[in-house]
């Protein structure tokens, strides 16, 4: 049986930052990481002082290892590699301060739990031809946005303002704050996503396919939603959803203009 798995690349060296110095410099110069690659046996000041200033740029640090490092074929890496950002990650308050200063209503994506970047790929499409402001993810737990993704997304993801945040239930805060009513995407919801309004200010949290939303965000939301299917199957690939969703929504707001 042929192998449909998508094929992983090995990032370019111009896409790295390789050594302990080389990623702090990065850091504190304002350059954007996709992530930190750790060797799980590594410590001192040093080590301690990347986590910290990873933990404040909300950079993800995956401790891995040797082998893995040894595997990007760069030399004298002392236990840490870093891959900068293909995306470039926006402060999520600002953009939706520019949306409504453009006279726009917001409409947001959060992913929670969306790892595989294919998936991710599938939305960003999506996101971009629907007209979405913004894609919030958390700093753990999501599939990296690197080039395969990129790719994946044909192109979409270096269009869209992509917000990362430390925690995704202080993101729905901060939308409630700014007037957003933020939908849950879960396929047991009592209400379908015909009988919604989302020609106003609306969010909405897609689940990844394996564990679905987080129980406490799916909590703080505003309403869960599900979209109906005739057919008898268990639930939608979730960037199908999305395109499902995001439809009905700009379907709307155009027939509201």
């Amino acid at each position: 049986m042929k192998n449909f798995r998508q094929q992983q690349h090995r990032p370019k060296k111009s896409a790295l930052i390789v050594g302990r110095e080389a990623i702090i410099t990065a850091m504190k110069s304002g350059k954007q990481l996709e992530r930190i690659y750790m060797q799980a046996t590594v410590h001192g000041e040093v080590i301690d002082e990347i986590k910290k200033l990873a933990e404040q740029n909300q950079v993800p640090v995956n401790k891995v290892p040797v082998e893995k490092l040894n595997n990007f074929n760069v030399f004298n890496h002392e236990g840490c590699i870093a891959l900068i950002a293909k995306v470039q990650y926006q402060n999520l308050q600002d953009v939706i301060s520019f949306v409504v200063e453009k006279g726009e209503t917001p409409l947001f994506l959060i992913l929670d739990g969306v790892t595989d970047i294919r998936n991710i790929g599938g939305i960003a499409r999506s996101a971009y031809a629907f007209g979405v402001h913004a894609i919030i993810i958390p700093d753990k737990g999501v599939g990296a946005l690197n080039e395969d993704a990129v790719l994946t997304s044909a192109g979409a993801l270096e269009q869209l303002a992509i917000c990362r945040v430390n925690s995704l239930m202080k993101a729905v805060d901060e939308l409630h704050l700014n007037g957003i009513k933020v939908f849950a995407t879960e396929m047991t919801a009592a209400k379908n996503i015909y009988e919604c309004n989302f020609t106003e200010p609306c969010a909405f949290v897609l689940g990844g396919e394996e564990k679905g939303i987080y129980p406490a965000l799916m909590k703080i939301c505003d309403e869960q939603i599900q979209i109906p299917m005739p057919g008898d199957f268990e639930s939608l690939n979730v960037s199908v959803s999305a395109g499902i969703v995001l439809y009905e929504a700009a379907k709307q707001r155009a027939v509201a203009k």
